[in-house]
Parts: structure tokens; C-alpha cells; sequence
């Protein structure tokens, strides 16, 4: 811990001792204890211990931080975050700190964080997107993930050389259903934004998300998300929202990931007429994302042969696009494989560096 989160802390743990209004209580610690701070060294340690008794705390702090891409709790304790890529521990945060600020976050979110729900995946108001994990599913104590929302929005040009931007931009103009795949973090969802914005303004995009990430500029987009099931509520979940979003007049669907049954809804969708839909599935190649949907395939249609799943999917899916991230942190398209009724066929591959 540095010595300037080592300040605010021992503010904050004074401050909790205290009877009274959070601002007042920290002000006068703060006056009393960094009296030879500066006005605004002593503006800067009440602000950060108000934000860590009243807001997010810490991973809040770090989430301001506009370099920083996610925040993590490893162990119940250990607080990191990913910059440009690479990880870097920053501090330690209390179980108690840790509980209320969890709290704080989900507040409003509509969704549960307790023994009876010990996993909980919430998009929050600012756009982050919050997964935790308590114990015991999470072994070594609370796991948490919070990804801040983009600072930037990327375009198609930032994914690769031009062939492949002229190559995706034709495939959006042409109406081609493309399935992007790729690691955690690979940039999934990034590039998908950047294929929306090249849809004709007039057409309506319909987008379909387990929990909502995408922020889509196009001024004719309508966003649908799943909610789990609980107390006396019934769950809404993607293969539900898939074909709720048929009736609402699309042009484009837009399935954040295939993880289920949805994949059904979806290929019947295209092969009903709505052409040029977008998806995305955690993949560690391209063939790998194609091997991956015909096996959701088949066990969500038990009916069909291996052979009838792979011929379906050969109709319905005309790109594959394969994404990596490379260890500066930058998104690229490292493959993108044309579905022929003949098979599959590299259209663009890069060397792996």
C-alpha cells in the first residue's frame, strides 16, 4: 500500500469512530491529523476518504482512473488492475470495506449478492459491468471483476490493416451474418460496436445482450437484456429476447454471446429472412468458435445430426472473425474465415506473434 492510500485509509478507519455526518467527521481528522498538508493536499484526502465512506471506495478511486481498464479483487483482499493490459497490484481492501461497497454497487441493479446468491453478473449506472464471487464457491475468499465502460470508442479502422477494415465494411453493406469470436477480454464486444456504427442509418438494429455492455450510436438501435430468475420473478433470458426482438421489425439482430439456446433462435431467424445479424462467442480460434456452436447446436436440438447442425450453421453464418489481443493491450483481427456449403476457408489470416 502506497503511502498516500495509507493516508485515507487511516482517515477513513478515524473517521468510522466518530458519531456524526460522514463530511464532518472526515473533515476534522483530517484538519487535525495532516495539518501541515496544503489546502489542496487536504481537499484531495477528504474527497478520497468521503468517496471510500459514502461511494465506491477504492475501486471506485480506481475506476476514475482513465488508464484503467478493470478492477479486480483477488482473495478477498488483494486489489488490482489492468492497464493497458498488463495487471498491477495497487493495494489491499477490507472484508468489510469490500462488503459495503459490493453493496453500494448493486443498489438499484435489481439484482442479489449473498449466501443464497453467491455469483451475480450486473451491468452498473455508469456502464461498468460488476462480477463477484463470494465464498465458498469462491475458494480463497471474494473474487470480484468490475470492467469500467469504454473510454474510447473504437473504431473499425483500430482492428486492423485496411484489407481487413474493407473486408468487414463490404460484409456489413453486403448483409453477411458474422459471428466475431475470441479470449476474454479480446475485444469481442469492441469490434461488434464498431460494426454497428457501419450499419445504414435507416435500418433498425435490434441488439440482444445477457448483461448490457454495447452503447450503440446508430440512432435506430433498441437494446434488450436478460434478467435472471428470482423471488416470484420469472426469468427473460437471450433465447426468450430473440424472439421477442423478431416482433419488434429488425433489420440487423445483434446477439452479444451465444452461451445456449439462443444459437437456435438466432440461425432460424437468419434463415427466416433476417440477414446480416451479428454474434459473438468465447473461442480460441475461428474453427474453434465454428466446433463450439455446433455442439450448443446439438445439445439444444438433440433431434439433429452432427451433419444436419453443421449444415444449418454453414447456411446461417457467411464470416467468421477471430480476434486476439496482443500483449501492449491493442484488439486485432487475427482470422477471418468465409463459410462456404464446401467448408470453411481462410479469408485472412495474421502471423502469431
Amino acid at each position: 500500500m502506497s503511502a498516500w492510500e495509507e493516508q485515507v485509509a487511516e482517515v477513513v478507519a478515524a473517521a468510522t469512530r466518530l458519531t456524526g455526518e460522514p463530511i464532518d467527521t472526515v473533515s476534522q481528522i483530517v484538519r487535525s491529523r495532516f495539518a501541515l498538508a496544503n489546502d489542496e493536499q487536504q481537499d484531495r484526502l477528504r474527497q478520497s476518504a468521503l468517496a471510500r465512506m459514502t461511494g465506491h471506495g477504492l475501486i471506485g478511486e480506481l475506476l476514475a482512473d482513465r488508464d484503467v481498464d478493470e478492477v479486480l479483487v483477488h482473495r478477498g483482499g488483494e486489489v488490482w488492475t489492468e492497464r493497458a493490459g498488463r495487471l498491477e497490484y495497487r493495494a489491499e481492501i477490507s472484508a468489510g470495506e469490500l462488503e459495503v461497497v459490493l453493496e453500494r454497487m448493486l443498489a438499484g441493479s435489481g439484482r442479489r449478492l449473498d449466501r443464497s446468491h453467491p455469483v451475480v453478473d450486473a451491468r452498473l449506472p455508469d456502464g461498468s459491468r460488476l462480477c463477484a464471487v463470494l465464498p465458498p464457491v469462491a475458494v480463497d475468499g471474494t473474487a470480484v471483476a468490475v470492467r469500467a465502460p469504454a473510454r474510447r470508442r473504437l473504431r473499425l479502422d483500430d482492428f486492423g490493416p485496411p484489407e481487413v477494415v474493407e473486408q468487414l465494411a463490404a460484409a456489413i453493406e453486403e448483409r453477411k451474418t458474422i459471428l466475431v469470436s475470441g479470449g476474454a477480454s479480446s475485444g469481442k464486444t469492441s469490434l461488434v460496436g464498431a460494426l454497428i456504427d457501419r450499419v445504414p442509418k435507416e435500418q433498425r438494429v435490434v441488439i440482444i445482450e445477457d448483461t448490457a455492455e454495447l452503447d450503440p450510436q446508430h440512432p435506430q438501435s433498441v437494446r434488450l437484456e436478460a434478467r435472471p430468475r428470482a423471488e416470484g420473478i420469472e426469468a427473460v433470458d437471450a433465447e426468450d429476447l430473440v424472439r421477442a426482438a423478431l416482433r419488434l421489425r429488425p433489420d440487423r439482430l445483434v446477439v452479444g454471446e451465444i452461451r445456449g439456446a439462443e444459437v437456435v433462435a438466432l440461425i432460424q431467424a437468419v434463415n427466416t429472412g433476417h440477414d446480416g445479424a451479428l454474434a459473438t462467442c468465447h473461442s480460441n480460434s475461428a474453427t474453434d468458435a465454428l466446433a463450439r456452436l455446433e455442439n450448443l447446436l446439438a445439445r439444444s436440438m438433440p433431434a439433429w445430426s452432427a451433419e444436419a447442425a453443421r449444415e444449418h450453421l454453414r447456411m446461417s453464418v457467411d464470416l467468421l472473425v477471430h480476434l486476439r489481443r496482443l500483449p501492449t493491450g491493442q484488439r486485432l483481427v487475427s482470422e477471418i474465415v468465409e463459410l462456404t456449403p464446401s467448408g470453411p476457408s481462410t479469408a485472412f489470416e495474421v502471423t502469431r506473434g
